[in-house]
């Protein structure tokens, strides 16, 4: 307790005596003999009077306590209103609470984010056109930031525009990510179930509500750096393939 709390009760009860005193003596017209008997309603309103002095109320509660106060006495009425309603009383609403909150945790595993969408629902591309090497360089600088998020979606971009820019892929800005990867896998076959993966990576970043890590990030990097190095397979080089096996085994 606060060393003034004693002092601020011993107050008030100096006060409530002289109020006592006041109310007797304007009673009587004298100090000499108190009154037989004390009318109630002057005492009260002497006491009332002396009680709303200042002094009296400097360790009051402030307003945002007194709420506080009433929100946690109304919460108090509600749980003790469910313990009682409940079989077992509180140890069965603490019960009930964890089996509630268990099959929430459940469906949350099963069906993962409520935002999460299966495809991409805009352009991959949403601004104005940069190439392959400013699309890297904001990646990198987004990581080592440790944006990762923004991370992967510029490198994404990057290996979008980079196939671009070798004619692997026509320049189309409404393009989807899920797109791209299905056009590039039929020229570089050797690398479609990656970048049918970095795919759905953007798309559960951008669309999705996912987080990007370190070796999501990672993986779309070495993607990027892997196709770079590749040769595509061209349709006329398979359709000149194609004609030769079938021309040789006609001979």
């Amino acid at each position: 307790m606060p060393a003034t709390l004693p002092r601020a009760a011993d107050e008030a009860v100096r006060g409530l005596l002289r109020a006592r005193d006041t109310a007797l003596l304007s009673l009587t017209g004298s100090g000499d003999q108190p009154p037989l008997t004390t009318p109630r309603d002057p005492a009260r309103e002497a006491a009332r009077r002396e009680l709303s002095k200042r002094m009296y109320h400097e360790h009051d509660p402030g307003l945002l306590q007194r709420a506080l106060n009433a929100v946690l006495d109304w919460i108090d009425r509600l749980l003790a209103a469910a313990a009682s309603a409940t079989p077992g009383g509180a140890l069965g609403l603490v019960v009930v609470v964890l089996a509630v909150i268990a099959v929430l945790a459940a469906l949350w595993w099963r069906l993962g984010t409520p935002a999460r969408q299966p495809v991409s629902a805009a352009a991959l591309f949403d601004d104005r056109p940069r190439s392959a090497a400013e699309h890297r360089a904001a990646a990198e600088a987004h990581a080592a930031q440790g944006h990762w998020n923004q991370a992967l979606q510029e490198r994404m971009r990057a290996v979008v525009r980079a196939l671009e820019e070798r004619a692997l892929l026509d320049i189309r800005p409404g393009r989807t990510a899920d797109e791209a990867a299905a056009e590039a896998g039929r020229a570089l076959p050797a690398h479609t179930d990656r970048l049918r993966a970095a795919a759905r990576e953007f798309d559960d970043v951008t669309y999705g509500g996912r987080r990007a890590t370190q070796a999501s990030y990672d993986r779309v990097t070495g993607l990027d750096r892997d196709l770079e190095r590749s040769k595509p397979i061209l349709a006329a080089s398979t359709h000149s393939a194609a004609h030769n096996t079938r021309q040789g085994a006609a001979e």
